[in-house]
């Protein structure tokens, strides 16, 4: 009888695990899987197990191509499981090519004479996915905001960034889901933001990563009405409810598509962008929502000296209004004065009501 063993942490069995287990199970007659225990999934990789080490070791042991199953209590990094291999002698030690010890196991199959087996790369028959990837989308939301910007726009982009420079903006409801979506696509309202955070990701950490902004991510994640300092990181300032927008906020859609990366390297007024998020972070202070339709109407002033298309102004109510995101299609933001303006306003075609979100915590 051939025996075959492998090892690995297998928090969370999936089926990229099971397609290992069959192909190592192939190399011979008798396959012995051999999981980390809690506490050692715990000391090597500070996480918690996802299940107790009887009902782990439960799940594995009923996989039809599984012969036997045992528990890695051992306390160096990577062959947890010495103490069963040189006890049961397997024949075979099966790995994957991306094994990170992989000398110390050739060391440990010595020893008893085993055949250390690198299994090549073979088509995956189910997407890739990894125990951090599923835990990460089983603490994802279930809905999250999108948002709108007020003034500052650029300047949480790291290389527009200016020090003592503000970035103003507020989360906001009806909240979008992986099933359901009442916003027109590519908005300007941070939809990949929400996206990524709807799947589990970092959506600060991947903006990032590209060199973009990270205003929309952050207030998504963050919520409620938001002062962040300009720079190349998030860095809150103050958090509010927003309660003095409750009831004056809504969304005209312009008809045609908002795209950001196109709209980048447009020479525009950094001074003037600088100067409304200035004022923006005083009325968000004072809870002043005339300030705060100051601010819009500076933001404005700076969109309509880029070329921006120019918006409906005959709206009865409204106190300020400019595109959000990057402008030139999306969505526009309209500020009113009292909610009644606003609820008439939202008769008008391609016009929407929304309010101020902030999650409890």
């Amino acid at each position: 009888m051939i025996r075959v063993f492998v090892s690995g942490c297998y928090d969370i069995v999936h089926a990229g695990h099971i397609q290992f287990f069959r192909e190592a199970r192939a190399l011979g007659d008798h396959l012995t899987v051999c999981f980390a225990s809690a506490d050692v999934l715990w000391l090597h990789k500070q996480r918690r197990s996802s299940l107790p080490d009887d009902h782990k070791r439960g799940v594995i042991a009923a996989l039809d191509m599984v012969d036997d199953v045992v528990v890695g209590t051992g306390l160096e990094p990577g062959i947890d499981f010495r103490d069963h291999f040189l006890r049961l002698r397997p024949n075979i030690l099966a790995v994957t090519e991306d094994d990170k010890y992989a000398q110390l196991k050739r060391d440990l199959c010595a020893e008893v004479g085993a055949r250390y087996v690198v299994l090549p790369k073979t088509p995956p028959q189910f997407s890739p996915v990894s125990t951090t990837q599923i835990v990460k989308f089983i603490r994802a939301p279930e809905v999250a905001p999108l948002r709108v910007d007020f003034a500052g726009g650029w300047l949480d982009v790291p290389r527009f960034a200016r020090a003592g420079a503000y970035v103003v903006n507020c989360a906001i409801s009806p909240t979008v889901s992986l099933r359901e979506w009442p916003y027109e696509r590519n908005a300007g309202l941070g939809g990949s933001g929400a996206w990524a955070l709807l799947n589990g990701k970092d959506g600060i950490a991947s903006e990032l990563d590209l060199g973009v902004g990270w205003q929309d991510p952050a207030i998504i994640a963050e919520t409620g009405l938001c002062v962040w300092r300009s720079g190349k990181r998030p860095e809150l300032e103050i958090k509010t409810g927003g309660e003095f927008l409750r009831g004056r906020m809504a969304l005209f859609w312009t008809g045609h598509e908002h795209d950001t990366p196109d709209l980048a390297n447009r020479p525009r007024d950094f001074d003037l962008i600088e100067r409304a998020g200035a004022i923006a972070r005083d009325a968000v202070w004072q809870g002043d929502l005339k300030k705060l339709a100051e601010a819009v109407r500076v933001s404005w002033q700076m969109q309509l000296g880029e070329g921006n298309p120019p918006l409906p102004a005959d709206v009865p109510g409204a106190l300020a209004w400019k595109y959000c995101g990057g402008g030139f299609g999306g969505y526009a933001v309209y500020l009113f004065a009292e909610p009644a303006q606003r609820d008439a306003a939202c008769v008008r075609k391609n016009c929407r009501p929304i309010e101020p979100f902030v999650a409890a915590r």
